[in-house]
């Protein structure tokens, strides 16, 4: 089943982003299926962290549109039009809500998009514990259950439950990833593969929708990339979060991703399941630098692709 037809949780359309006169991205669409792990690849420059920046809100498109959906596909296509037609950013309905992300400024996207997000550099609080990190994902939620006051310096009964509750998820997933023992360690004293995991840990605290994971498996041994698999997969199975990925270990890609979709110089080459991509003669000569169709076919031939 080809979910990102048939049921979309992410639809971007025609999306553009020019920074001067360069185009990063250039008449982008495509979609991303409720449950899937959607990976976004390319070589370098192709544009892949740029469409981050802007279906997260930190870069406002220079044209197009980004919807995100909570709610099912009859819900995206009864209330797309109407919320686009009305200049708003997001609204909710009975069957769920619909959000246009190049509306929303970052912290927006993150609150009420439901939209949480890891980046090529590591971005921890390194001197914070590893517990605390997950905490300060949670930051929303316990300041509103202290009224916006000091209500969690005389501890409101309503703040002390919510606080419990945020320890009792960040505790969760630290068993998620094997770092329990490590909680009241400084973060930027772990090594770097755990490190990677604390991220994507302190990003589930938020309880996305949609989890943008911008190079996960950077910097990672074998080991370290298959247990970062089996991590997604189990995210993906047991909290039905929607994933998307910016990567370029090819193993990875293509061991856990549902749908693939190719950039090169901010345009789309193709799209597709990881089957119909690796076999892509577009894509292969994407990768090697390779503009002539006869010799990426000669190439496809010499390394036996089918």
């Amino acid at each position: 089943m080809r979910r990102w037809e048939n049921e979309p949780i992410l639809a971007v359309e025609h999306l553009t982003m020019r920074f001067g006169g360069l185009i990063a991205v250039n008449d982008l669409s495509f979609q991303a299926g409720r449950g899937d792990i959607t990976a976004i690849i390319g070589p370098n420059g192709a544009g892949k962290t740029t469409v981050f920046n802007c279906v997260t809100g930190f870069y406002r498109p220079t044209e197009g549109r980004i919807a995100l959906v909570h709610g099912d596909a009859a819900t995206l296509k009864a209330h797309l039009g109407p919320v686009t037609a009305h200049d708003r950013g997001f609204a909710r309905f009975a069957d769920g809500a619909v959000f246009l992300l190049e509306r929303l400024p970052d912290h927006l996207v993150a609150r009420h998009a439901r939209v949480a997000r890891t980046f090529q550099n590591i971005r921890l609080f390194q001197g914070m514990t590893v517990l605390e990190n997950l905490l300060v994902a949670q930051h929303n939620g316990l300041m509103h259950a202290s009224n916006f006051t000091v209500g969690g310096l005389i501890g409101l009964p309503g703040f002390r439950k919510a606080e419990k509750a945020a320890v009792a998820r960040a505790v969760h997933w630290l068993e998620k990833v094997n770092l329990v023992a490590r909680a009241d360690d400084p973060a930027g004293d772990l090594p770097y593969g755990d490190q990677r995991r604390l991220e994507i840990a302190r990003a589930m605290c938020s309880d996305p929708v949609l989890l943008c994971l911008d190079e996960p498996a950077a910097g990672l041994n074998p080991r370290e990339s298959a247990a970062l698999n089996a991590l997604l997969l189990s995210i993906r199975q047991e909290t039905g979060t929607s994933i998307l990925l910016i990567e370029h270990d090819m193993s990875v890609v293509m061991e856990i991703s549902d749908h693939v979709v190719v950039l090169d110089y901010g345009v789309k080459i193709a799209d597709g399941s990881p089957e119909e991509i690796k076999n892509d003669p577009k894509v292969i000569a994407a990768y090697l630098g390779v503009e002539d169709e006869a010799e990426v076919e000669k190439i496809v031939e010499e390394v036996g692709l089918d």
